[in-house]
């Protein structure tokens, strides 16, 4: 089971999603009840919705580059240690996603905004699991993982925040 605690740091995120923590736990509710994946363990993460200041200071200091970007990601373990801890422990922190409000598009489509809101967390939450996209046989293989769980929450949305 995925759970995500959400982080509102930009105020001018509520223009967009009335309730994010409400929205997000509609769509993990969606992915944990039609997805395999991590069933016998509690998988936690932060989510961060930030602006373009946040996240640049964060792009700066932890991966060197002095640009702001969409969504960064920051997995507490790496893959392999990730793997064994999964087989050994219930509940274990995954890390933490941030999201630019500032690089989501279509800010004036509701419907494509949250669209692509999803499709950020959805690629940061990835990143955590230890899917990364540096060759590209993995790009598509992260790319069709994406795709499903995009595909899970959007056919099966309920009305939205």
């Amino acid at each position: 089971m995925i759970k995500i605690n959400v982080i509102l740091n930009n105020i001018s995120w509520k223009k967009y999603l009335k309730n994010p923590n409400s929205f997000i736990d509609k769509k993990v509710e969606l992915l944990n009840k039609n997805n395999k994946l991590y069933r016998e363990n509690t998988l936690v993460c932060s989510l961060l919705l930030s602006g373009t200041k946040e996240i640049r200071k964060l792009n700066k200091k932890f991966r060197k580059k002095n640009k702001s970007t969409d969504v960064l990601s920051f997995p507490f373990y790496e893959k392999r240690l990730f793997n064994k801890k999964i087989s050994k422990e219930k509940e274990i922190y995954l890390g933490d996603i941030i999201v630019n409000l500032s690089k989501v598009k279509h800010k004036n489509d509701r419907i494509k905004f949250k669209e692509e809101f999803n499709k950020l967390w959805i690629h940061g939450l990835l990143h955590l699991l230890g899917y990364d996209h540096k060759s590209n046989s993995k790009y598509f293989k992260m790319q069709k993982l994406e795709n499903k769980f995009f595909n899970l929450i959007k056919n099966n949305a309920q009305s939205d925040s």
